[in-house]
């Protein structure tokens, strides 16, 4: 045979061959014939539980969600192995921000998927009422009013929480919660969270409890949680700054300080913070704020009487009675000390500077509410010197360069009416550029954002306004209002800004509607001081509202949204019901007996 005919019949021995492997490859593998049955129920706290029985020929699943009507599908977990036949998946939501949500679950082989009918949480808006957090004092106590002031972490896993009214006669951490022969001393309890399951961490009270101190009236945390500075409006002793005699009670209502820190799961206190002229009635620590590292703090005492105007002023001048104050102290090492002694640029008596305060995570940027300021100037820098409008308040904004502090701008709202309260609540966002003011007796019958700010037919319905910084300038953004405005309401009583800025949360503690949970019905008023909160979401400059929450166990003058506290991230909200009245103690306990009058809970979304 010559070469031509051997390569001849070696190359056709191999397209033979190759044909011949071709046609005995195996065929490629079917995607599963049937989908899974995806079923979804709820757990506390904020767990979605999604459960379905395993396909036989499928080797692991997908998990998508579309949080809102008409956005896509985006991934939540994209191999989640089978277990067996049942298999099951939990997820933790922001709960107000999963109202229209639907989900999808794949499942997969290599060849292919098949999704599941979709499930859609819009069915199964009252079934959603069993994942909310409910959170009680470890000892319950009538009139403590637990939840009138709270802190959420800026990541969301501490929740501080006063209990202004508490009784016992402890001090410092986890003392004996029963002795009531301190009346009105006050508590702060501490929670943590892992992964859905919350649990007390601590039991703190003053180094120096006293009836009628108020320990817990206000307070904050950091961004990490492990900084904690509680008030005790109450407080007496005549001690001026850091550190002093706690023992001396010559100054009726001057009020105190105290900063604890918390080290693995142990808390001890770090500073006993005082005025640096401490007065009588002064209410020193009536609003607080702690920068996002812990090392800055902000102290309002509303009704400081000094006539000083601006920064390092004369304290000792007490003409100007109930002109407020407020104080910024910082922290180096273990080391507290006052670094300013900071006034309105128009201090004026019974202006009660200092009614709320809020500082930005850096701490360079602090904002001053002065709730009963009275001019009638409007929007940014006006004429601060008329007096024409009583309360109508007024917020301050400062910059801090270095150690120096400045005032940048004084603010007002869009429309000014007596008696508003503006800057009663207010909040910073994470870089201070993003500042929500509440107005909690403002009088519009406005709804929604942008309404009509001159119809005064709603007596103290509440307003909020937004306001935004470009460079040093202010210019205010927005005008929000409830979606069912109504009288009385006091939309505004809190409120709490994301770090971003994006999402808003706003308390009006004497909504009165009847609904349960989120997106319940507005329109029932026959719930009387129920409360609710309200939340928005800002796209660009427009902000709309998101959710209607309301408490899992709504009922008459529990004062729900009495205060309000969001994560950094927007995903967890906690809220305050002051005089909520069940004898239920600790987590998740019974909601439905009411024998423990104004208690107070917290709930979380």
């Amino acid at each position: 045979m010559n070469i031509k005919k051997i390569i001849t019949v070696l190359a056709v021995s191999f397209l033979l061959a190759s044909c011949e492997l071709e046609t005995s490859a195996p065929a490629a593998p079917a995607a599963p014939a049937a989908p899974a049955a995806l079923t979804l129920s709820f757990t506390p706290i904020k767990g979605f539980h999604f459960t379905w029985t395993d396909v036989s020929s499928a080797t692991y699943y997908k998990l998508k969600e579309a949080k809102t009507v008409g956005s896509g599908y985006t991934i939540v977990d994209d191999n989640i192995a089978s277990t067996g036949a049942a298999n099951s998946f939990d997820l933790v939501v922001p709960l107000y921000d999963r109202l229209n949500s639907k989900y999808i679950l794949e499942s997969c082989n290599l060849g292919g998927c098949i999704a599941s009918d979709e499930v859609f949480t819009s069915t199964k808006i009252a079934e959603m009422v069993s994942s909310i957090g409910y959170i009680k004092p470890s000892t319950i106590t009538s009139n403590s009013y637990f939840g009138n002031f709270l802190a959420l972490s800026g990541d969301g896993n501490t929740l501080a929480v006063g209990a202004w009214g508490e009784n016992s006669n402890a001090i410092g951490i986890d003392g004996d919660e029963t002795d009531n022969s301190a009346s009105s001393a006050g508590a702060v309890y501490v929670f943590t969270r892992s992964g859905t399951t919350w649990t007390q961490q601590a039991y703190v009270k003053a180094s120096n409890t006293d009836a009628s101190d108020f320990f817990g009236y206000n307070l904050s945390l950091s961004d990490d949680g492990n900084t904690l500075a509680v008030n005790a409006i109450g407080e007496r002793s005549n001690a001026p700054g850091i550190g002093g005699d706690q023992t001396d009670n010559s100054n009726f209502l001057s009020g105190a300080v105290y900063v604890f820190i918390r080290s693995g799961t142990t808390w001890t206190q770090q500073a006993y913070v005082k005025a640096s002229n401490t007065g009588l009635g002064d209410f020193f620590g009536v609003s607080l704020s702690l920068s996002g590292d812990g090392n800055s703090l902000a102290v309002g005492a509303a009704q400081e009487d000094s006539n000083a105007i601006g920064t390092g002023g004369d304290r000792s001048d007490n003409s100007s009675v109930n002109a407020g104050a407020v104080y910024v102290f910082t922290r180096s090492g273990t080391t507290w000390t006052q670094q300013a002694y900071v006034k309105a640029s128009n201090t004026d008596a019974l202006d009660e500077f200092g009614s709320d305060v809020s500082l930005s995570n850096d701490g360079n940027t602090l904002a001053v509410g002065a709730s009963k300021e009275g001019s009638n100037a409007t929007g940014i820098g006006g004429d601060q010197s008329d007096n024409s409008a009583v309360n109508a308040g007024a917020v301050y904004v400062f910059t801090r360069s270095g150690t120096t502090w400045t005032q940048q701008a004084y603010v007002k709202a869009s429309y000014v009416g007596s008696g508003d309260l503006f800057g009663g609540s207010l909040s910073l966002n994470g870089d201070g550029n993003s500042l929500a003011v509440g107005a909690s007796s403002e009088d519009s019958n406005a709804t929604g954002t942008g309404g009509d700010q001159s119809d005064n037919s709603a007596s103290e319905a509440g307003a909020v306004y937004v306001f935004t910084r470009s460079g040093t300038t202010w210019t205010q953004q927005a005008y929000v209002k409830a979606s069912n405005t109504d009288a009385s309401d006091e939309f505004g009583s809190d409120v709490s800004l994301s770090n971003d800025g994006n999402s808003l949360a706003v308390g009006a503690a004497q909504e009165g509607s009847n609904a349960a949970g989120t997106g319940g019905d507005q329109s029932n008023n026959s719930a009387s001081e129920a409360g609710a909160v309200y939340v928005f979401t800002r796209s660009g400059t427009t902000w709309t509202q998101q959710a209607y929450v309301k408490a899992s166990n709504t009922d008459a003058s529990d004062r729900f949204g009495s205060d309000v506290s969001l994560s950094n991230d927007g995903n967890s909200l906690a809220v305050g019901a002051a005089q909520e009245g069940s004898n239920a103690a600790g987590i998740g306990g019974d909601q439905s007996n009411n024998s423990a009058s104004k208690t107070g809970a917290v709930y979380l979304y």
